[in-house]
């Protein structure tokens, strides 16, 4: 090789790790603003997280007391309403049972008339069965 040659060849390999040194600078670079970007993407989005959060918690309180207060009430009302038809059908059975006191041959006669129509009508119905 020529003493020309030679320096040719050196400068040109001197160039080429030059270019290598500033594309491997250039990925560097590159690399880190990427980085940069998301980080700070992923703050913006865990400081949205953490606002989302803040403002549902009172929210999602207000509808636990109101689901709460709901079942209160809804038991409260079941309790009265049990009450009211236990009292009904204690009436009624009171008024029952003093008809009967008063009035013991209507009482046979009614009953043994539904009784009567009951069976007539279970007997139709199995016949139709049949």
């Amino acid at each position: 090789m020529t003493p020309l040659s030679a320096t040719t060849t050196s400068s040109s390999a001197l160039s080429a790790t030059r270019l290598a040194d500033q594309a491997a600078q250039g990925a560097d670079d590159t690399i880190r603003a990427t980085q940069r970007v998301a980080n700070d993407t992923l703050d913006r989005l865990s400081e949205k997280v953490h606002e989302t959060h803040d403002r549902a918690v009172p929210h999602v309180a207000r509808l636990a007391e109101r689901a709460e207060d709901l079942v209160h009430r809804s038991s409260a009302a079941l309790r009265q309403s049990r009450e009211r038809v236990r009292e009904t059908a204690l009436h009624a059975s009171d008024r029952t049972v003093g008809y009967i006191r008063d009035e013991p041959v209507k009482a046979v006669l009614i009953a043994a008339a539904a009784g009567a129509a009951m069976l007539a009508l279970a007997n139709l119905i199995s016949r139709s069965r049949h």
